[in-house]
């Protein structure tokens, strides 16, 4: 279920603005009311780019990597690569999907397509998306767990907005990159989680001999 639900929203999504459905002119309507370009909108639409998203989960790839080798763990740069990984698949499956669909921006940018999905949206969810995930394991207070969680949801959805306010997307490209990036997430998450119970269930207990 974790990966079925944004799977097909993601394809209701692709076929509407494939098919010019319904969901396109809701779309087009709700961007007209949002649209307002601003220094705040340009702003948080950076927090999308590439080489603002890319450097934390960087920093946090190499932070988990560092952490899981210094407390002997096997196989501890699976995590990182695999965060590592997913990063790599946002251009990987983006682009294509540009291309094919096609899709003119919105009347505050210059005359162009391939403007579905949004790569500013899907990197800002996979970058701090997956630096939260892989974090999350190695932090010991519920509290500061609950607010790299609230950080994450803040800096995806302030990017979000950010495209959508500036007119650089509309609405619906960036909720298909939403469900973009829960996928790939939800694959991090169960190769990691999956990995990490295996490692569990085969370390020896230094009090009571191997499991």
């Amino acid at each position: 279920m974790l990966l079925a639900l944004p799977a097909v929203l993601f394809a209701l999504i692709t076929w509407q603005v494939v098919a010019d459905g319904p969901l396109v002119d809701v779309d087009e309507r709700l961007s007209r009311a949002l649209v307002e370009p601003d220094q705040a909108s340009e702003l948080l639409a950076d927090l999308g780019n590439v080489q603002v998203a890319v450097p934390v989960l960087a920093v946090a790839l190499a932070y988990v990597g560092w952490h899981g080798r210094a407390t002997g763990l096997d196989r501890w740069w699976l995590p990182p690569a695999a965060g590592a990984v997913a990063m790599v698949l946002v251009p990987v499956l983006v682009a294509p999907l540009k291309e094919w669909t096609d899709r003119p921006g919105t009347p505050a940018v210059p005359p162009a397509v391939g403007y579905y999905p949004s790569g500013h949206t899907a990197t800002a969810v996979v970058a701090y998306g997956a630096a939260t995930l892989l974090l999350l394991p190695l932090l010991r207070s519920a509290a500061v767990r609950r607010g790299l969680v609230a950080l994450c949801a803040l800096l995806v959805l302030g990017a979000s907005y950010g495209l959508v306010r500036r007119g650089y997307h509309w609405p619906l490209d960036v909720a298909a990159s939403w469900c973009l990036g829960a996928i790939l997430l939800t694959g991090l998450w169960l190769l990691v989680s999956r990995s990490s119970r295996r490692r569990s269930a085969g370390t020896p207990s230094p009090r009571t001999g191997p499991s």
